[in-house]
């Protein structure tokens, strides 16, 4: 092949031709980013706007399953002494209330849902947790 083809940008409807970009260089990484972003634009300028997108290009939704953790109250107690801190100020970390945290820790409700899942992240990287919550309280 003689040469790397020329590649352009278009903006979208500003009626001029392409500005050529990237040419007669090797490829990188960002200029095949605009190279499709580009051809992408342009497939949808021209296609009339009652086509659907799915027929336009590929459409693909991927769905994870992703359970939910569960909560000893032993967990999270240990969570909170990991972080250093109080019931209160932890119940607030998490956006609930101190009576919830108290609760949790004594066994007589389930944590359940996404405070769940923020103390498994917790434990997971106690490090970055306690620099975040040290910052929110500096914060203040």
């Amino acid at each position: 092949m003689a040469g790397t083809p020329k590649r352009s940008v278009k903006k979208v409807g500003s009626g001029r031709k392409p500005k050529p970009v990237n040419s007669g260089r090797q490829s990188s990484v960002g200029s095949e980013i605009v190279d499709r972003l580009t051809r992408f634009v342009q497939t949808l300028e021209s296609n009339p706007a009652e086509t659907p997108l799915a027929a336009l290009v590929t459409v693909r939704t991927l769905k994870r399953s992703m359970p939910l953790p569960t909560c000893t109250s032993e967990e999270v107690r240990s969570t909170r002494q990991l972080l250093g801190a109080s019931q209160a100020i932890f119940a607030q970390f998490l956006g609930v209330s101190a009576s919830a945290v108290q609760d949790w820790e004594q066994g007589h409700k389930p944590p359940r849902g996404s405070a769940c899942r923020l103390m498994h992240e917790i434990r997971h990287d106690p490090d970055y947790w306690r620099k975040r919550l040290a910052a929110l309280i500096e914060s203040e």
